[in-house]
């Protein structure tokens, strides 16, 4: 029989070529299903059962087509009356008809599926047969368990969830993820990571890929980046995880891209490097009043303090004297003497300066001018990117040429400013903030303890 007898189109065969049978193809339509199919005509028949359905019940289509609903065999004799009613009711109802069932395996076990059914219309639309879908009510759940979780992770979720394709582009971007970009959801699809993060993007980006290549990291990782948003840069840390997605309806997995989950942990770390900060400081303190405490020149004392403060706070720092003693609140302009500093060539000991008792020619508006004159701390920074002009801003300060940040600390005791601690930091480092002044500020009154020391030990034996 021809293909246009059968399905009603032209016979397009070619040449040479075999006939070819719209049953085959509809056959392989329905064995290639994911879902069971059966079928009904009007009188309740078995027209069709594809594979799946003999996977789940374990009856082939020989042993099903042909028979008159599913009594005796796929459903209990008891049950049956009541199955074939639901089912064939679908003719005379609109649409799909959603029921659950308890079928009967050829092994003799029940399985629980959910149907769905709909009409099979005839010619002059009158109702003919019924179709039938249905797979184990488990998977079905699972089904649902995914989809449910899926719409919730990109509604509901606390935390970023992003799906980036195999360019390593946003695919789909849940609410919380778009508020920490800084955009809404559709204007952070398609864009490469770049123009969503001024910095970081190279790193995530390089994740992203490792897991393409080799899959999930065993652990959260990390990020720092800075986004950008309508009031500027925003540093943040963001801890990720990342699961590699691949397509299940292949036999070997296709990767479909990375799902990208991360929580911002900005304010939790930095109060955990804060509070490493302060317990590593508290420690250098504490080392330092031992070391000074053995010392048995005060002077020695104060360059000891300078050294253990130093470490991981400062790359350059200098003690100046005020010249002709401690001055006292409110007393005029005043001159500074260089009593001790860094050694400049390399890492070292402080070293003891200022024998000769020569003032520095510090400029009006100096930092270590206007900390005397305040007793208090005073902050400046090079502020310029080219580095010459930061080159000259240290050298008419007489400060080492590196130095492109300054911390002064006042050094005061009883009621007295003996001088003034600058600490200095390099291109390299950040620049002082208030917790660094409250540091340096304990600093100084331990230094100007012992020049206290000092001068009252000179002045005893001198009397």
């Amino acid at each position: 029989m021809s293909a246009s007898r059968r399905g009603g189109t032209t016979d397009e065969r070619g040449p040479g070529e075999p006939e070819r049978d719209g049953s085959d193809l509809l056959a392989a339509l329905l064995d290639g299903m994911d879902a069971a199919l059966c079928a009904f005509d009007a009188d309740g028949v078995v027209t069709h059962w594809n594979r799946e359905a003999e996977r789940i019940l374990g009856w082939s289509a020989t042993e099903a087509v042909g028979r008159r609903g599913f009594a005796g065999w796929a459903v209990r004799t008891a049950d049956a009356a009541e199955v074939e009613a639901r089912l064939m009711a679908a003719r005379q109802s609109p649409g799909r008809q959603v029921h659950e069932f308890a079928l009967l395996t050829k092994d003799g076990g029940r399985v629980l599926v959910r149907i769905q059914s709909a009409a099979v219309r005839g010619s002059g639309k009158r109702p003919g047969g019924v179709y039938c879908a249905f797979s184990a009510v488990h998977a079905q759940i699972d089904l649902e368990r995914s989809i449910a979780l899926s719409e919730a992770l990109f509604e509901g979720a606390s935390w970023g969830v992003v799906l980036v394709d195999a360019d390593l582009r946003p695919a789909v971007v849940n609410a919380h993820a778009a508020r920490a970009f800084g955009t809404g959801r559709t204007a952070a699809l398609g864009r490469p990571l770049g123009e969503l993060l001024s910095q970081g993007a190279e790193e995530l980006e390089s994740a992203l890929t490792h897991v393409l290549a080799e899959g999930a990291p065993p652990a959260p990782a990390e990020m720092w980046v800075s986004v950008r948003t309508a009031e500027g840069e925003k540093r943040r840390c963001w801890r990720s995880g990342f699961v590699r997605l691949a397509s299940p309806l292949t036999e070997e997995p296709v990767p479909l891209g990375v799902g990208w989950l991360f929580q911002d942990v900005t304010e939790a770390k930095r109060g955990e490097q804060e509070a490493a900060l302060l317990r590593f400081r508290s420690n250098q303190l504490h080392r330092a009043a031992r070391a000074a405490a053995e010392c048995e020149d005060p002077w020695e004392a104060a360059t000891v303090h300078l050294d253990f403060a130093l470490a991981g706070f400062a790359d350059h720092a200098l003690i100046d004297r005020v010249a002709g003693g401690p001055a006292a609140d409110g007393q005029g302009p005043v001159r500074l003497v260089r009593a001790a500093e860094t050694p400049s060539g390399g890492p070292g000991p402080s070293v003891l300066t200022g024998k000769a008792g020569l003032p520095l020619r510090y400029g009006e508006g100096h930092p270590a001018l206007q900390c005397v004159e305040r007793a208090g701390s005073v902050r400046a920074r090079a502020g310029a990117v080219d580095p010459e002009r930061a080159r000259g801003w240290a050298l008419t300060r007489q400060w080492p040429t590196d130095a492109v940040h300054a911390l002064c600390a006042a050094l005061r005791s009883r009621g007295r400013t003996f001088g003034v601690v600058t600490f200095l930091r390099g291109s390299g480092r950040s620049g002082f903030e208030q917790a660094d002044a409250v540091y340096a500020e304990d600093v100084a009154v331990r230094i100007a303890a012992a020049l206290d020391l000092a001068d009252r030990l000179k002045a005893a034996s001198q009397a």
